[in-house]
């Protein structure tokens, strides 16, 4: 036998032993010319009790018994050597005659390598299941590794985003940014305001497909239950992804406001709130009032509760300032609190926000825009706009989540499409290669300012994603991509080497049937994805 030097390899087809992993780990050191281990239904599994999740996950997957005659152990340790795990790494230990092993400091650290081992199993000409022998280390490069579903302008259901989740968590991916209200509707359950589902999920038509300005006149809606967003939530958790929900303000709010329009600049000529029915960024804004401060504190304090990860994003995006600069009420409240202009009465609404949040022990999370007119010292930033403002927060030192529109708008096309309304996008072109190519640090941060990058997401604005179907069309094989830039160490990144793992692997998608978009540009399981199909 021969130990190769640490190799940088990549998720295993399911015909030939080569290992392709998606996302590639940091090392990869085989053992060659030594006998594999079997790897199949009926193993042992012996854990250790800091895993029980994980322990009942591997045992449901490979179906575990007291005697059989490979042992698979899960052992909590911090290092292995000197690689330290953190909180999200491991290793496994694959040596001949010996125990299979993972070693990991954490419940999620134990889930990665299961997946990875899974990535590293190969199929033998017996037609039975095997892993190669040697080490593996790994740990991601950053902790927010995530996607954004738009559900505001389109409404999926449980069993679509269960299934994304499921999907994501194949690369490990651990944020679903969940954007759940919009100017098109509004899509939680506020059981003290309930004309927020009754009235704002609901909307009189949508743009029909493939003419973006003509209304389809068809009604249009859809809502989540409280108890929905906690089931979906314990399933997210499951899979060591937290879901960071978005209640977008004070823009974006035309739903919300329609549905009680008080919450409204009340006060402007034509004041006439209705739920949107057509695309683009619509004037109704919050108004700062105190009404609207106490109904946003109320439906923080409903869904606070029910989603228990750190952060909660309010949006800042896109809020217009015609309506304040037209309402008497919001320049009394800019004189009041001395503020020159109406961006200092948007940094000062999401500052109310955000002592809201403190309050009940979450983080405040917004869009670009939330340091126009002033930016909280312990706001985290989104980057969407400009890599600019990503330079701006990191000189606050604010911590930043990258997700520019130049490699990460997954709403945009990628190249060449069905010649169908129904496969319509926003604009823009985004191909998987610049995808790959994306490098979240800005080239301009100091050793410092590179820490303050949490990480990166990818964006599924719904304007033109109208069911499933086609969310997954638009994310794949796209999301792939970006996983193992937001895991993988970027020094061993290369293209044509990530083409082989990838064509390999849309082989598995293909046996999901998951409906990612074929180089050639057709949807790999179906072409219903269009509006209520």
């Amino acid at each position: 036998m021969r130990l190769l030097p640490a190799l940088l390899l990549g998720f295993c087809a399911a015909l030939t032993p080569a290992q392709d992993f998606l996302p590639r780990p940091i090392q990869w050191a085989p053992l060659m010319d030594a006998p594999a281990t079997p790897f199949r239904l009926g193993m042992r599994l012996v854990a250790d009790q800091a895993f029980p999740q994980t322990e009942t996950y591997v045992r449901r997957r490979i179906g575990a018994t007291a005697t059989g005659p490979t042992t698979l152990r899960l052992v909590k340790a911090e290092k292995h050597g000197d690689f330290a795990f953190g909180p999200e790494g491991y290793a496994i230990v694959n040596e001949p005659g010996k125990d299979l092993i993972i070693e990991a400091a954490t419940e999620a650290g134990a889930f990665y390598a299961f997946h990875t081992l899974d990535q590293l199993s190969y199929a033998g000409s017996d037609g039975q299941r095997y892993v190669r022998p040697g080490l593996l280390l790994d740990r991601p490069r950053f902790a927010w590794r995530g996607v954004m579903i738009d559900e505001g302008r389109h409404f999926l259901g449980k069993e679509p985003v269960k299934r994304m989740l499921h999907l994501m968590s194949l690369y490990k991916l651990n944020v679903l940014h969940w954007h759940l209200t919009e100017d098109q509707g509004w899509r939680v359950e506020i059981k003290k305001y309930p004309k927020l589902t009754e009235v704002g999920a609901r909307r009189d038509a949508s743009p029909v497909m493939g003419d973006r300005k003509k209304p389809d006149g068809q009604p249009y809606g859809g809502f989540y239950t409280q108890e929905d967003l906690k089931e979906i939530v314990a399933y997210a958790a499951q899979l060591h992804i937290t879901i960071v929900p978005e209640i977008d303000m004070p823009g974006h709010s035309s739903a919300a406001i329609a549905a009680y329009p008080e919450l409204g600049n009340t006060d402007i000529p034509g004041y006439a709130p209705k739920v949107a029915a057509s695309w683009g960024v619509k004037y109704y804004t919050l108004a700062p009032k105190e009404e609207t401060f106490r109904f946003i504190d109320d439906v923080f304090a409903e869904l606070c509760p029910i989603f228990p990860g750190a952060y909660f994003h309010v949006g800042g995006d896109e809020a217009p300032k015609d309506q304040w600069n037209k309402s008497a009420f919001a320049k009394s409240v800019m004189a009041r609190e001395k503020l020159k202009d109406a961006h200092e009465l948007q940094a000062y609404f999401i500052g109310r926000l955000e002592k809201m949040l403190q309050a009940r022990g979450k983080k405040l999370i917004g869009w670009d825009e939330i340091q126009e007119g002033g930016l909280s010292k312990s706001a985290t930033m989104m980057v969407w706009r400009d890599w600019k403002w990503a330079q701006l927060a990191a000189e606050r030192g604010n911590p930043i989540v990258m997700a520019p529109t130049s490699h990460t708008y997954f709403d945009y096309g990628q190249g060449k499409r069905p010649e169908d309304p129904r496969f319509d996008v926003i604009g823009g072109n985004l191909p998987l290669e610049k995808v790959y190519a994306f490098e979240p640090i800005p080239p301009k941060f100091t050793p410092e300012q590179r820490k303050l990058v949490l990480g990166c997401q990818a964006q599924l604005w719904s304007e033109y994603i109208y069911n499933a179907a086609k969310l997954e069309y638009m994310a794949f094989p796209r999301l792939i991509a970006l996983a193992e830039v937001a895991w993988s160490d970027p020094a061993g990144r290369s293209w044509p080497e990530f083409q082989g793992r990838l064509e390999r692997n849309l082989e598995g998608l293909k046996g999901l049937k998951v409906n990612y978009r074929r180089p050639d540009g057709t949807p790999a399981v179906t072409d219903k994805v269009g509006r209520g199909e």
